[in-house]
């Protein structure tokens, strides 16, 4: 079985993501960095779900086994394990979290001494250390070679001050209300403070975590609760976060939720207005609408496109040399303030474009609008390669000639196909999604 997905490991907690598998993969882990170390610690955050107890104990306990020191800071979003691994000059930072997936889900993502993700290259090493229980075995420390731990409770200071950081010294929140929905995860402490800090007149939702209610029907992932809110509180915007606060969703005052292609291509015209855009674009995954494109080409901007994952972006910005990029779906990275996604900064760098446009949410964030696009996802038992499918090829073909593209994936974390349509014509789209889902339903049969 593959370990590795789309961003690190994830899975059913006490299934896939097990107490001796979270510790075999943290041996793994560490046998990996030795070599490399500098400092000799390793850095460990966690979201809100019960589940974290186990695994972060179970980590500790491999990494420990195999002479590395461990830092535990309890919930932190996944970008402030970013951060902070390359500010307190950890090896390697470890976070805790299956990110918008329900709570009886869990995972492992992990980030080097500079706070970047894993390359490919390097989840292939550790998954072969993983499976490798004789280098296992022989690589365990002994005597006074053995690892310890040490908790830190007070970090979460050096995470609120970076990303207030980020945001424009000549301008205020103050006046200005938010509704935060912080998805009982873990930016529950985080995001509001730095709103409140900032002068915003604050109304949160989803700050109650008891372990089970992460992402449950609250977040990013349901943003009709906190649109509700906002109308009912009569408030400018509303904010909302995914479990492990690295992903944006945003509702303006009438209660629409604004589409994430959009809110990118406001942000990046507006960084190339104010003279920091490098590189003279961005970057956004396949799944990003054709709108977007033309859109910043209005504005003489290129769009470029990565595969699916954050992670992708991050290194197709790095080898453009472009300092913004994100997904649809809610990530968003400023890459001169975060190395990853970050909901709660990226909410900042839209509140400051908002404030700085004395307009309200429903005008500076609708400036096009997206051709009609129809996404499926489908069950499958087995992930057939997509090259091996017959008649595949000759169905894009159709679909190409029809004036629509077309996007076939397999879900990095589930065991679904999700297949996108996008054109100008809804009825067209509908029709051929039809045909797709039942050319795809009986290759699977």
């Amino acid at each position: 079985m593959k370990l590795f997905g789309t961003d690190g490991v994830r899975g059913k907690a006490g299934v896939k993501v097990s107490a001796p598998a979270a510790m075999k993969l943290a041996m793994a882990t560490g046998i990996y960095f030795h070599p490399k170390a500098h400092t000799n610690k390793i850095l460990v955050g966690k979201d809100t779900r019960r589940s974290g107890y186990m695994i972060e104990n179970a980590i500790v306990s491999g990494l420990t086994a195999v002479g590395y020191d461990v830092i535990q800071i309890g919930p932190m979003p996944t970008p402030a394990i970013a951060f902070l691994t390359e500010s307190m000059r950890c090896d390697a930072g470890i976070m805790i979290s299956a990110s918008h997936n329900p709570y009886h889900d869990n995972g492992v993502k992990f980030f080097n001494a500079a706070g970047n993700k894993l390359s490919g290259d390097v989840e292939q090493k550790i998954e072969a250390i993983y499976n490798d229980a004789a280098r296992i075995e022989a690589s365990q420390a002994t005597e006074k070679k053995i690892g310890k731990s040490k908790r830190i409770d007070d970090v979460i200071g050096r995470y609120i001050v970076h990303i207030k950081n980020s945001f424009p010294r000549e301008l205020s929140l103050s006046g200005l209300q938010v509704v935060v929905d912080t998805a009982n995860g873990a930016g529950y402490k985080v995001a509001p403070t730095v709103l409140e800090e900032l002068g915003a007149d604050v109304v949160v939702m989803g700050n109650k975590p008891d372990g089970f209610n992460i992402n449950e029907r609250c977040g990013a992932m349901y943003p009709d609760a906190l649109a509700e809110q906002v109308r009912k509180s009569r408030a400018d915007v509303g904010i909302a976060l995914d479990g492990d606060a690295d992903r944006l969703v945003m509702v303006d005052e009438q209660g629409g939720v604004i589409d994430g292609d959009k809110l990118m291509g406001v942000l990046a015209v507006y960084l190339h207005e104010q003279g920091k855009l490098r590189g003279d674009g961005m970057v956004a995954t396949v799944m990003s609408n054709q709108a977007l494109e033309d859109y910043l080409a209005a504005h003489g901007l290129t769009l470029y496109r990565s595969a699916v994952g954050d992670k992708n972006v991050v290194m197709m910005m790095q080898e453009k040399g472009i300092n913004f990029g994100g997904e649809q779906s809610g990530h968003i990275i400023f890459s001169d303030y975060a190395k990853t996604g970050d909901g709660i900064l990226s909410a900042l760098q839209a509140l400051a474009h908002l404030v700085h446009s004395g307009r309200r949410a429903s005008e500076v964030f609708d400036p096009f609008e997206t051709y009609p696009q129809l996404l499926t996802n489908l069950k499958i038992e087995e992930k057939i390669p997509l090259e091996n499918i017959q008649g595949l090829s000759d169905l894009q073909r159709e679909i190409i000639e029809a004036g629509m593209r077309c996007l076939f994936r397999y879900s990095g974390t589930e065991n679904k196909i999700r297949l996108l349509l996008e054109g100008r014509d809804a009825r067209a789209l509908e029709a051929m999604m039809e045909r797709v889902v039942s050319f795809f339903t009986e290759a699977f049969a």
